[in-house]
């Protein structure tokens, strides 16, 4: 996504009168985009589809658990209560 589109965001959000807005695209922003944001004064957060993928699995929204791992280690207190040694 390119700075014409974000140019166009900053605009909208003049029209509302808010000074800080979220973009966010499945794809990702070019250098101009980020470039645009750092050089105006509205507080612009772009979020592009690779942190959206990490937001999504991270905060449980649309993903499903495919496959959950236990990791075990020895109880090491259970070694240690005198239990009987087999002979």
């Amino acid at each position: 996504m390119g700075r014409p589109v974000v140019q166009a965001f900053a605009g909208s959000l003049e029209g509302q009168r808010a000074r800080k807005g979220v973009l966010i695209t499945t794809s990702t922003f070019t250098q101009d985009a980020w470039h645009y944001i750092d050089q105006i004064e509205k507080r612009i957060v772009l979020i592009d589809g690779v942190q959206l993928a990490r937001l999504m699995v991270e905060h449980n929204i649309g993903t499903l658990t495919y496959q959950e791992y236990a990791v075990k280690r020895v109880d090491s207190e259970y070694f240690d209560e005198g239990l009987p040694i087999p002979e």
